[in-house]
């Protein structure tokens, strides 16, 4: 039974990024509101970057993930 617990505390451990994810997602999108309130004329350009910083750190996001369904799932 203590490998099964050794691999539910690992994948616990594993989404811990998850929480900076969070932290990130929340900056970034925060900041692009406050950019279009100060300049309304860059919206464009300000959402096309948002978007891409947006994929990037959502990757981050998907790859804790996989780890954690690797550590629970394969070993």
């Amino acid at each position: 039974m203590e490998v099964e617990a050794a691999k539910l505390i690992a994948a616990g451990l594993a989404v811990f990024p998850l929480l900076g994810v969070g932290i990130g997602l929340g900056n970034l999108f925060g900041n692009i509101v406050a950019a279009i309130g100060r300049n309304p004329s860059v919206a464009g350009e300000v959402k096309g970057t948002g978007l891409l910083y947006f994929a990037l750190i959502e990757a981050v996001a998907l790859f804790a993930l996989l780890i954690a369904f690797i550590i629970l799932f394969n070993f």
